[in-house]
């Protein structure tokens, strides 16, 4: 059969318009079927790269994204630690319970509660009773640890800030940071006696170290176009140090402290040996010279109460001051 003038004509011009439609695809709109085509193409493209398909009705579906976005880690953890702490109670009560381990080394906690009590009452080692003995423990922690803020802040930022005062602070914070405090304790007996100046200073210097080198690494952390910024705006020394270096550090500074306060409570009971007839850890002392497992189960937990009430204080306190923590 041979092809009519028509049919030859129609096949010039879709060849014709094909071809145009290579070259300058704006000009010449795809036809339905090309649509269809690679609609078609382009599904199938995305499946085999692991894209989302294109359902039949043209909506793509939507993947939960929301948590790929922001810092590591973001989040309420409360349930998870209420979850933790439930469940290593109930390791404790069945270990006690079924007596895996002797009340000698490890009391109930039905006993320990008991000894709470009887703390309270004051009808323990010394008659003293435990609000006070926690008064005095918080006052000497406090004291220390304020001391060592106003004292050990402004040497970290000298350091960060002035090699003349890095090369003098540096040598010494390094030589006595790793050391124990039960290891310099003699001395500070021997300097200062026993009374409270021994135990503030022991704590003090706890506190002290990890305070100054969280302050040095704040600063040192500071961006170098922030301080060129306001050096080149005529920003003198100090202005350059109080309105950018100061700020800028605040975040490291803040978790020193928090880190400087838990050094403190672990050192009280080591401060609270040198000749003390009252606190947390002379409770604790004392008791097991008794063998008052109970007492000593029981000072070990009103102290961590303690310890995590002044972190969770902190934490807040960190939120308030630098809110930009963690979203730039």
């Amino acid at each position: 059969m041979t092809p009519s003038r028509d049919d030859v004509l129609n096949v010039t011009h879709v060849t014709h318009v094909a071809q145009e439609s290579a070259i300058h695809p704006a000009t010449h709109p795809a036809t339905p079927a090309a649509n269809q085509t690679e609609s078609l193409t382009d599904t199938k493209g995305r499946s085999e790269a692991g894209g989302s398909p294109v359902s039949p009705g043209g909506t793509r579906r939507k993947r939960k994204t929301a948590n790929s976005y922001g810092a590591l880690g973001q989040g309420s953890t409360w349930h998870i630690s209420l979850a933790t702490a439930i469940i290593l109670f109930l390791i404790w009560f069945v270990a006690t319970r079924f007596a895996w381990i002797k009340p000698l080394f490890l009391p109930s906690p039905g006993a320990t509660f008991d000894a709470f009590i009887s703390a309270v009452r004051g009808d323990t080692q010394g008659g003293t009773p435990l609000l006070d003995h926690v008064l005095i423990s918080v006052v000497r922690v406090l004291s220390a640890f304020a001391l060592a803020v106003v004292t050990a802040v402004p040497v970290g930022i000298a350091m960060g800030t002035s090699r003349l005062a890095r090369g003098i602070a540096d040598p010494i914070i390094e030589f006595y940071r790793p050391l124990p405090p039960l290891a310099y304790l003699p001395l500070i007996v021997i300097w200062l006696g026993i009374d409270e100046s021994a135990k503030i200073t022991l704590i003090y210097l706890s506190c002290f170290a990890p305070l100054a080198m969280a302050a040095k690494a704040g600063v040192r952390s500071v961006a170098i176009e922030q301080i060129n910024a306001a050096r080149s705006l005529g920003g003198t020394r100090w202005q350059v140090i109080r309105l950018v270096v100061l700020p800028a550090a605040l975040p490291e500074i803040l978790t020193g402290m928090r880190i400087a306060i838990g050094f403190g409570w672990t050192t009280l009971v080591a401060a609270e040996m040198v000749a003390a007839t009252a606190g947390l850890g002379q409770m604790v002392l004392n008791a097991s010279n008794f063998l008052r497992t109970d007492i000593v189960i029981m000072g070990i937990i009103v102290i961590g109460i303690l310890a995590y009430a002044f972190d969770l204080m902190m934490r807040q306190l960190e939120r308030i001051l630098t809110p930009w923590k963690g979203k730039m």
